[in-house]
This record gives structure tokens, sequence and C-alpha cells, in this order.
């Protein structure tokens, strides 16, 4: 409870912050496109402090432990970037489609393709955020040989 404290004291906004599309789709472009280091600093007033994330890797609760998400991934992160495809918005959810090039310390480059439902709370703010992709297929897509027979594996198994 002392950490959330101090954190929501550290980001307190100046102001309101409400959500839009518009609004949405320039935080998203800043975010990843900050030479090669994700920032999220920005963006961050617009989540609320009782957040659910869940990607096909993790499932958090609460503001403290997304930020420590955000900042695990810069850390882990030689050069990450975003291009977003398309967003559209339904009510109070926006999707946002995007690819996501993300180079690691050790690996080749690889781009992730995904999307990201973010649902707004009344009070304007990221209630809840579920990205979907396909990790493990698109990175070793990048390792020459070994993705030709993952994805002959998937669709004998699965396809």
């Amino acid at each position: 409870m002392q950490k959330e404290m101090m954190y929501m004291e550290e980001f307190k906004p100046e102001r309101e912050f409400r959500l839009t599309l518009e609004v949405v789709k320039e935080l998203w472009s800043k975010t990843y496109n900050t030479n090669g280091k994700p920032d999220w600093s920005h963006i961050l007033p617009y989540y609320d402090d009782t957040i659910y994330f869940k990607d096909t890797i993790q499932e958090i609760r609460g503001i403290v432990a997304f930020k420590e998400m955000t900042d695990r991934l810069t850390e882990r992160s030689k050069d990450l970037g975003m291009k977003l495809v398309k967003a559209v918005q339904q009510g109070n959810d926006i999707f946002i489609e995007w690819e996501m090039t993300i180079s690691y310390k050790k690996y080749p480059s690889s781009i992730l393709y995904g999307l990201s439902r973010l649902t707004i709370n009344e009070q304007g703010k990221i209630i809840e955020q579920r990205d979907y992709y396909d990790l493990w297929g698109d990175i070793f897509d990048n390792i020459p040989s070994f993705g030709n027979k993952y994805r002959k594996f998937m669709k004998k198994k699965f396809g």
C-alpha cells in the first residue's frame, strides 16, 4: 500500500486525463518510438490505479505492478518500436492493431503482430488492457530454418 501511495504521488496529474481515440493514437505513437527505449511516463496517468492487464505471458493487477512490468520491458529491450496499423473505438473499448519491432540484447530483431483492447472507465482512464499476439511464432519466424519447422508443426497439430 505504501508503494502504491508513493507511485500515485509521483505520477499525480496536474489536470484530469480523459482518453479518446485520437489521444490513444498519439500517446501510443510516442510511447514506443523514443530512440529505441520505450517511455510510458506520459501515458501512465491515463491508467486507473486498479488497472487489470493480461497478455500471453502475464496477468497483472494494479498500477504499481503495471509500472514494474513496463520497467522490465524497457530494461530487457535493446530497441523497441511500434507501428500503429489501425485504431478503432466501440463504446468504452478502444482496439489498437500494431506491429512491434523488438531487439533483444542477444537475439535478432523480431516483429510481433498484435492487438490491444483498452477498456475505459467512467473517469476516462484505462481500467483494463488485454494484449493479443503470437509471441513464439513471431519470434521463431525470424530464426532461419527454425521458423519454417515451427509453422509446419503448428499447421500439422492445430491447422
